[in-house]
């Protein structure tokens, strides 16, 4: 007869909510240098009115660079590539095919006409797949400044033959000028049921949302150090909201492509 023990599911938030905390204690700890140099270099584009992209090609990728793109309380010079091809929200299969499709992120970096006076911040907390590395190579070779959002771990991990990977077996920190470790466990999910042969409860999200946050905070501090005040959204929802936001826009509408 099958086991029916009860699980303590408190006890496995309990456990989920302590690995959460050990992975973005990891990052704040362990990633400072490349945090701070990373946002020296925000701080400098910003201080030049030169925007700020990101890319995270992948399906819950697409999430981080989301999160710091028209955010309250984030950088208004933050403009996002919100590509359409990897979104879950145009087929979860389609997506995964398509951020495996070599030459894919290759088309989509040269669709934004980045440049020499250009950074890219690219996130991706496995930090191998097709697109990815398509996408990294490309802003390379048009001499656009790369800092990298990924996992060490997950991308030294995985096998140099899995499908996800690029024909070059290239991993994204290996390519970036700056590449700050996200954590991310291989497997990502980081919850074990009794009873269970999967992981449950994925982690990336949070280490990629933290990590983004925590640079953010950097460049302002920097900035606001040299006597400059960024400008940052205000949540549209909040009194006044969009009185302030409406001070700036104009300055980027036609800039910021997703805006």
């Amino acid at each position: 007869m099958p086991d029916h023990s009860v699980i303590d599911a408190d006890a496995l938030c309990e456990g989920y909510l302590a690995s959460t905390q050990s992975l973005m204690r990891r990052v704040l700890e362990e990633e400072k240098t490349a945090l701070d140099q990373a946002a020296v270099k925000l701080a400098d584009q910003i201080a030049a009115d030169r925007l700020v992209h990101i890319y995270g090609p992948g399906g819950h990728s697409n999430l981080a660079s989301q999160e710091v793109f028209f955010r309250a309380g984030g950088l208004m010079h933050i403009s996002a590539i919100l590509d359409e091809g990897t979104l879950l929200s145009n087929g979860a299969l389609r997506s995964m095919a398509i951020e495996r499709t070599p030459g894919y992120g290759k088309v989509v970096i040269a669709n934004q006409r980045l440049g020499e006076t250009d950074l890219l911040i690219l996130v991706n907390a496995y930090g191998i797949n097709a697109a990815l590395i398509d996408a990294a190579l490309e802003a390379k070779r048009r001499g656009a400044f790369l800092i990298g959002v990924s996992s060490r771990e997950h991308a030294s991990k995985t096998s140099p033959d899995h499908p996800a990977r690029h024909p070059t077996k290239q991993n994204l920190h290996d390519i970036v000028d700056i590449a700050i470790d996200c954590k991310v466990p291989i497997g990502d999910a980081v919850v074990t049921v009794p009873g269970m042969s999967e992981n449950i409860a994925a982690i990336s999200t949070f280490a990629n949302a933290f990590t983004l946050n925590c640079l953010v905070i950097r460049t302002v501090a920097k900035l606001v150090e040299r006597g400059i005040e960024p400008p940052v959204w205000r949540s549209g929802n909040a009194p006044g909201g969009d009185e302030a936001n409406g001070r700036f826009i104009a300055s980027f509408q036609g800039r910021v492509r997703a805006l």
